[in-house]
Parts: structure tokens; sequence; C-alpha cells
């Protein structure tokens, strides 16, 4: 990363620890991870803003990447499940924090760069998947912790039976015409939900799109 795209980070990691608590490893995740590599379509990727990414998908604000980065308590996990991959900046940040992340993306043309994207980096700890995210990705299950990039009505009973007993999933959840991020911890096979904070997310949609 050069000097002035890490100038910008650094900023930009201060500008979310102003409005969010980040832990002291989120926080270098977020100051050592290049931005403008994610966000193709943007002239100012370090706005606290969403931005297009190509596809009819958007990249979401970095300040709710940090928002869902905390609550997903993900810190020197062993492994880490993302349903909706896009560009792959959550997948990017979370690799700093955690030892591997399996990541789908229903979009061919999303996984493909994103995966070329994280070899150019030498990011060698995400693995990503062209697949239907409803699915997750049951080879390397269960997962400490699982992500929802993507908002649903509800979160898919298959992907709560992927996560470890005693891990966490966190995920975008409409509700009253609205969105909310959701943190789920299961415990003994039972799921305990709390609402978080609101959000804007593109849904979780059924199948694949190859282009």
């Amino acid at each position: 990363m050069n000097s002035l795209e890490a100038a910008k980070c650094q900023k930009m990691s201060d500008e979310i620890a102003n409005l969010v608590e980040l832990s002291p490893l989120v926080y270098k995740a977020f100051s050592s991870t290049p931005r403008t590599p994610f966000v193709p379509v943007s002239i100012n990727a370090f706005k606290l803003d969403a931005h297009p990414i190509g596809s009819n998908q958007w990249i979401s604000s970095p300040l709710t990447v940090a928002k869902m980065t905390m609550a997903l308590e993900a810190e020197n996990c062993d492994n880490i499940l993302e349903i909706g991959c896009g560009s792959g900046y959550q997948a990017a940040i979370l690799a700093k924090i955690a030892r591997r992340v399996f990541s789908v993306e229903r979009i061919e043309a999303l996984a493909n760069s994103a995966k070329s994207l994280m070899k150019n980096l030498g990011i060698n700890n995400v693995f990503i998947r062209f697949d239907d995210g409803n699915l997750g990705w049951r080879s390397y299950a269960p997962y400490d912790r699982i992500i929802l990039s993507c908002f649903c009505q509800s979160v898919p009973d298959r992907l709560f039976s992927q996560l470890k007993d005693d891990g966490i999933l966190v995920a975008p959840v409409a509700k009253d015409n609205k969105q909310y991020i959701t943190q789920y911890k299961k415990s003994n096979g039972q799921i305990i939900s709390q609402i978080l904070d609101e959000c804007v997310f593109v849904p979780l949609l059924d199948g694949t799109e190859q282009r």
C-alpha cells in the first residue's frame, strides 16, 4: 500500500473510530487494508458512504462494515463464513482479525474479480466461492462466525446449521420496512437474537448470475 493510500486509510479509520468504538485489532485492520481497489466506480472511496461496484451491487459504507465487524466479535477466530462477497472489502477486513475467511458470492463477475484482487493484494487466507449464498459453504462448516453482507427477511435455517455452538451470526434483517444489524448467538442449539443498529444493504437473492 502506497503512502497516500495508507494516509487516507488512517484518516478514514480515525473518522470511523470517532463514531463507533473499535477494538485495537479492528482499528488496525481498517488502517492497514487498502480501500481504493475495492471501490472501482467511486471518485472518493474514503467517504463514509456506500458506493456502486458494478453488477447493480454496492459496497457498504466503511462505517457499516465497522459496525458489522464489531458485532461479529470475531477476533482470533479460526474460521468465518461470509455470504455476499461483493468486491471483497469486508472479507479483507476480516482476514486481518481471523485465521480463515470463506466468502460466497452469487454473481460470477464479482466473485472472479474479488479472487483476483485478493491475489494481487497478497491476501492468502480469504477463499471465495461462486454459488448461491443461501446454501452457505458446507465443506468447511461448522463456522465460528457467519456474517451476511446482504439483508434478508429471516436468516436461512441452513446457515444456522453451519454455525458452531457458541458461535455468532450477524445479519442485516428486515423489520417494519427497515433493516437492522442483528446479532444471533447460538447456545446449546438455541438461537438468541439482539437488534443492534439500523442499516441498508442489497437483498439476499436465490440462485446465481453468470456474467
